[in-house]
């Protein structure tokens, strides 16, 4: 009995000593891939653009090939330093931003330093990336490697997190606090993902056979950026709908119901054709295909498996009571393309000043203003503007952001958020236009008009006192500047 007991002893304290040595081994293994990043960057405010404040954030990333590290791209834009750390102490490095794309939420950081890599290893990508099973979160915690159990819950489509595009992301479960700081996402020794965002109990993170191709590309200095398909689509699965449309044989595909317009993009799909094949997979009426690694995916998916911008990828439509075969070029994700651009990144805040009146660009970083509600706090009219699609002739929005107050605008100072439509009869979609349109009064007056709807629909100012006035308010409200349009690098 004794001998029995003694056996199973032995072998408990052997099993425990071998999954300790095997915890051991992955944390050294892990610990010499996984580094912390400090970006401490400029924070703008929108209300008084030409303030600004600084804040610093740490993060972390993951060593790769070619002596770069990796991590998300949040938190990084306008930053104006940006340091590294190995070990999960000691001494910090500089670093500097190799490449970055806010809408595939990815950027790689280099360190001129060589001692910094004594001792670093590159990380292994998974593939496939697992979609189900038990992975493990890890990252730096007061000089102490942190290794803590999630669930992969499942693979699916969602929104960028800076983005208004659909990319892939792998969906965790975890009672860990605090994820969504890039932190490592890993598999049986493999990266299987990097960590975007955390609601609850539940965390997203960039799947690694993302992250991998994109790196391919931009090492063979090919990545054009992330494409998407600008149109929305419905699911087909009300049977009379498609018999409306005329569709012969088996019920499927999704029917289109909205183009997405942008400025010198063709796009040759329509309203009402029903999309039934998307680079040679068929599309059921729910909007999914089946891929042959990851089971049935959202149909966005096909915009960024093997393609980007610019990219021509077949389709099959069924219009007008017969199939057609045709090719759909990506559209390029581009803020700059939107009528209210959902994200500035790297610049600060655009203004002209003119005799104390303030005009901003309608930006939704301008409207994020009003806080983490800001859909609902922000004016509703600066809101529903949100939903424009730009044109070639009205691409974008300049708003009265707010009114200095001085003499010269007396009467005027309580005027804000309006959004302009024309200055002294010219069209205004853009701080240069109004700058010109500042420049050409009507008979020594500036008339400014406002967009129809607007509270307020004209103002009248004195064109021959506008430089003086201009020049005052600078000096009494300290302003560096009274125009500025450009990027970092010629900030104010």
């Amino acid at each position: 009995m004794i001998r029995i007991f003694s056996s199973l002893l032995l072998a408990a304290l052997t099993s425990s000593a071998v999954l300790t040595v095997k915890a051991e081994l992955e944390s050294d293994l892990w610990g010499r891939s996984l580094v912390q990043i400090e970006s401490t960057r400029h924070q703008y405010e929108f209300f008084q653009p030409w303030s600004r404040r600084t804040s610093s954030n740490s993060k972390f990333g993951v060593v790769v090939g070619g002596q770069r590290i990796l991590t998300t791209a949040d938190y990084l834009f306008d930053h104006t330093v940006l340091r590294v750390q190995k070990g999960g102490r000691g001494a910090w490095y500089e670093a500097s931003l190799k490449w970055i794309d806010y809408h595939a939420n990815l950027a790689l950081v280099e360190v001129e330093d060589t001692g910094f890599w004594t001792g670093l290893k590159p990380v292994k990508f998974a593939d496939p990336v697992p979609v189900t099973g038990e992975a493990k979160l890890i990252r730096w915690n007061d000089g102490r490697l942190e290794m803590r159990r999630l669930e992969i819950n499942r693979l699916r489509m969602g929104r960028s997190a800076l983005s208004y595009v659909d990319l892939p992301q792998l969906e965790l479960d975890s009672e860990i606090d605090g994820v969504g700081w890039s932190e490592a996402v890993v598999y049986q020794g493999s990266l299987i993902g990097l960590t975007t965002s955390q609601a609850r109990s539940k965390c997203t993170a960039v799947p690694s056979f993302f992250i991998e191709k994109v790196l391919e590309e931009v090492e063979q200095q090919r990545f054009l950026g992330v494409g998407y398909f600008n149109f929305y689509w419905k699911k087909a699965e009300n049977p009379a709908v498609l018999d409306y449309l005329k569709l012969e044989g088996e019920k499927r595909g999704v029917i289109v119901t909205e183009i997405i317009s942008i400025p010198g993009h063709e796009t040759r799909v329509k309203p009402k054709d029903i999309l039934l094949k998307v680079d040679g997979f068929d599309i059921d009426i729910t909007g999914d295909y089946l891929d042959p690694v990851y089971g049935n995916m959202m149909l966005e998916r096909l915009a960024t498996r093997g393609h980007w911008a610019g990219d021509k990828i077949p389709m099959t439509v069924w219009r007008d009571g017969a199939e057609i075969e045709l090719e759909f070029k990506l559209a390029t994700a581009d803020y700059n393309k939107e009528y209210v651009p959902s994200a500035r990144f790297d610049m600060p805040p655009e203004y002209l000043m003119a005799g104390g009146l303030v005009f901003q660009p309608l930006t939704e970083p301008y409207l994020r203003s009003w806080g983490s509600e800001w859909q609902r706090r922000a004016p509703v009219r600066l809101v529903r503007l949100k939903e424009r699609r730009p044109t070639e002739e009205n691409p974008g929005c300049v708003l009265l952001s707010l009114v200095l107050p001085d003499s010269y605008n007396l009467g005027y100072q309580d005027y804000r958020y309006l959004a302009l439509d024309k200055v002294n009869g010219m069209k205004i979609t853009n701080l240069p236009e109004l700058k010109h349109a500042l420049d050409h009064p009507k008979e020594s007056f500036h008339v400014i008009e406002f967009l129809p709807g607007e509270s307020v629909q004209k103002m009248v100012l004195d064109a021959v006192q506008l430089k003086s006035a201009t020049q005052r308010v600078m000096f009494d409200y300290r302003l560096p500047t009274d125009y500025f349009v450009g990027s970092k690098d010629s900030e104010p």
